[in-house]
């Protein structure tokens, strides 16, 4: 069964030529906006890129929660409580 490509979201800080040819020798596809000064303007898919800020929003909310960002909890298996446990309060609010 053939796995399909996956999606490398970024911001616009990776545009560059080099990491495009890398995320293409991993078969994936690239989701970066490119530069104002890029003479080839690629496409892109503006929704997924629109997710990755979401995603960032809700590790910012994350952080919040000092123990969490200072990583006070030194486990492996209790950070991983304490962010199942942040993301629940999350959910919930």
């Amino acid at each position: 069964m053939a796995q399909s490509p996956g999606a490398v979201v970024c911001d616009k800080a990776y545009d560059t030529n080099n990491a495009l040819k890398t995320i293409a020798d991993r078969q994936a596809v690239p989701v970066i906006p490119p530069k104002s000064t890029r003479l080839d303007q690629r496409a892109y898919d503006r929704n997924l890129y629109a997710d990755r800020n979401k995603i960032e929003r809700f590790f910012g909310r994350l952080k919040e929660a000092r123990g969490f960002a200072t990583r006070y909890e030194k486990t492996a298996v209790s950070f991983l409580a304490t962010a199942h446990l942040l993301a629940a309060l999350d959910w919930m609010r």
